[in-house]
C-alpha cells in the first residue's frame, strides 16, 4: 500500500506524515487495529486454504477478487496487498498456470505475507504468488503484462491518484481490467481533514468523490466503468464515507471510424433499454455499430450483455463469458 504525502509543502511535515502512516500499518501487521477495519464479507470457500494469522490482520472495505471472475491462467496484481488475503484468494482462482503479485510498501506486512505464502502454497499444492515492495505510483511490474489489477481500500492513501491510474493502465494488457474497492466521500474532503495524520491512516483524508474517482480513470483511457455502491462506512464532520467497488477496462481502439459500421449489437436485457456512448440499445433490437464499439461491448466489463452479429455472415456471436474478455 502506498504512503500519502502531506498536503503541505513543508518537507519536514511530509516526512512526519509518511512515518505516521508507516507506523499505522507496521503496527497493524503485528496486531489487529480496529480503527482500520471495515466490514468486508468474504466467501468462506475462498478462505479455507488461508492461515488464521492473515485473516486477523486483513484490512479493507470490499472483496474485489471475489467479483473479478478470475480464470485459470490469468495474471493478477494486488496493490497494497498487506497481509496477502486477496492474493491468496486469487491464487486459487488462477490456478497453477496463473500468477499473482502483491505490492506493498510496508516491510512488516510483506514479512507476514511472504511467511504465509509458503503455507498457502503447501495447502494449494503449487506456488504462484510473489510479493514485491513498491508504491502505487511506481508499480514494480512490466508493461502490458497483467490481466487484472485489484486494490482494497488503498487508492485513497495516495495523493497522486492520476499517477496511480496511469501506472495501472501501463501494466495492464490490452483488454485487461481493474477491480477496485475503495472509500468514496459524498462531498469534497476539506483541507483541515486532509492534514489530519490519523485520518490519513484510517482511509478518510484521501477519499475522493465518485465523480473525481471516475474522472481520473477516464483521463487515463479506461472504458466500461461500472460502479457498485456497497455500504456507508462512517460519517466524519458531516461528510459520509461509503465503500464502493469500481471496475474499468483498458480498451485499445481498433482505429475504426463511426462511418464504417459493419456490425450489429443486440442488447440481451434485463432492462428495456440501455444507453452507451449516447446510443440507445433497446432490448432485443439490433443496433448498427462499428468494430471499435463491438470490441468494447464484447469486453469483460460488458460480458454477456450484448450479442454481436456480423450481417455479412448472418451468424450471431454468442454473449461472451467473463473469462473471454
Amino acid at each position: 500500500m502506498d504512503e500519502p504525502r502531506s498536503c503541505c509543502g513543508n518537507e519536514e511535515d511530509e516526512d512526519v506524515s509518511r512515518g505516521d502512516v508507516r507506523n499505522f500499518y507496521s503496527k497493524a501487521a503485528v496486531s489487529a487495529q480496529e480503527s482500520l477495519c471495515c466490514p468486508t464479507q468474504y466467501d468462506s470457500k475462498d478462505l479455507s486454504h488461508i492461515p488464521k494469522e492473515v485473516l486477523e490482520i486483513s484490512y479493507g472495505c470490499g472483496s474485489p477478487v471475489g467479483r473479478a471472475n478470475l480464470c485459470e491462467g490469468e495474471v493478477m496484481v494486488d496493490l497494497g496487498s498487506g497481509g496477502g488475503i486477496d492474493c491468496f484468494i486469487a491464487a486459487r482462482h488462477v490456478g497453477k498456470t496463473g500468477r499473482v503479485y502483491g505490492i506493498d510498501m510496508t516491510e512488516e506486512m510483506l514479512g507476514v505475507a511472504r511467511k504465509n505464502a509458503t503455507l498457502v502454497a503447501e495447502n494449494l499444492g503449487y506456488n504462484n504468488i510473489e510479493f514485491r515492495q513498491g508504491y502505487l505510483e511506481s508499480i514494480p511490474v512490466d508493461d502490458s503484462s497483467v490481466d487484472l489489477v485489484t486494490s482494497n481500500c488503498v487508492i485513497n492513501l495516495s495523493t497522486d491518484k492520476d499517477e496511480v491510474f496511469r501506472e495501472i493502465h501501463r501494466i495492464l494488457k490490452p483488454g485487461g481490467r481493474f477491480m477496485i474497492s475503495d472509500i468514496i466521500s459524498n462531498k469534497e474532503v476539506p483541507e483541515a481533514m486532509q492534514n489530519n495524520k490519523e485520518l490519513w491512516g484510517e482511509c478518510v483524508s484521501g477519499a475522493l468523490t465518485l465523480n473525481k474517482f471516475l474522472g481520473y480513470a477516464e483521463k487515463n483511457r479506461f472504458k466500461g466503468l461500472r460502479v457498485q455502491k456497497d455500504y456507508l462506512w462512517k460519517e466524519v464532520e458531516g461528510i459520509k464515507f461509503y465503500s464502493y467497488t469500481i471496475e474499468g477496462c483498458k480498451h485499445v481502439s481498433s482505429g475504426s471510424k463511426s462511418c464504417c459500421s459493419s456490425l450489429l449489437a443486440t442488447y440481451a436485457g434485463p432492462f428495456e433499454s440501455v444507453t452507451f456512448q449516447e446510443t440507445v440499445y433497446p432490448m432485443g433490437i439490433a443496433v448498427e455499430i462499428n468494430e471499435d464499439t463491438a470490441q468494447l461491448l464484447s469486453s469483460h466489463s460488458y460480458a454477456g450483455q450484448f450479442i454481436i452479429t456480423n450481417p455479412t455472415t448472418e451468424k450471431p456471436a454468442e454473449p461472451e463469458s467473463p473469462c473471454c474478455g
